[in-house]
């Protein structure tokens, strides 16, 4: 009894993990788009922030020197682009995780742009919480698709790694084989 009982708070975690977790995305979209308190949106001033976020990334000693290249010569070149597509992503993918709609490509989606925010030096409490989450979700991906859309469509069933159908061996093959 107590360990179906451990076991349910156990799932319930993980749960609010992944909803928590979509919540942190959402709202890091939705800052840049309205802009946070005293700031200035992404939208109002496109381009502005970013480029200066990628420029200081250049001269930051702990950003590794391909990923310095990386920004050097494409970020900086598409930042039109990545000043609006970052944000809507963020904001839809913090949606599919807070509904649980397609949760396991929403968190490599979102693992790809946190380790893209880590190498571009922003290391702090926040983006370590956010990576360790997605690694956490990763590794109890069934118990998070609880309560969501997608185990009520059973959308589950097209991320499952299918078992190869070996060819059975029975008593006759083998003696034939020894022969």
């Amino acid at each position: 009894m107590k360990k179906s009982i451990d076991n349910m708070i156990f799932k319930s975690l993980v749960v609010l993990m992944r909803v928590l977790f979509g919540v942190g995305w959402f709202l890091a979209g939705l800052t840049k788009i309205t802009g946070k308190t005293g700031e200035v949106s992404w939208y109002e001033q496109p381009t502005v922030f970013l480029t200066e976020y990628l420029t200081k990334s250049l001269d930051k000693p702990n950003v590794p020197e391909f990923y310095k290249n990386f920004i050097d010569g494409l970020a900086l070149n598409h930042v039109p682009f990545l000043n609006y597509t970052i944000p809507i992503t963020q904001i839809i993918m913090g949606i599919c995780l807070i509904v649980g709609f397609m949760t396991l490509p929403a968190i490599f989606i979102c693992l790809f742009m946190q380790i893209n925010f880590i190498l571009s030096g922003n290391m702090n409490l926040l983006s370590l919480t956010l990576y360790t989450s997605a690694f956490g979700l990763l590794f109890f991906r069934k118990d998070a698709l609880i309560l969501s859309l997608d185990q009520y469509f059973r959308i589950e069933d097209f991320f499952k790694v299918k078992k190869p159908n070996y060819v059975r061996w029975n008593k006759t093959e083998e003696t034939l084989l020894q022969k």
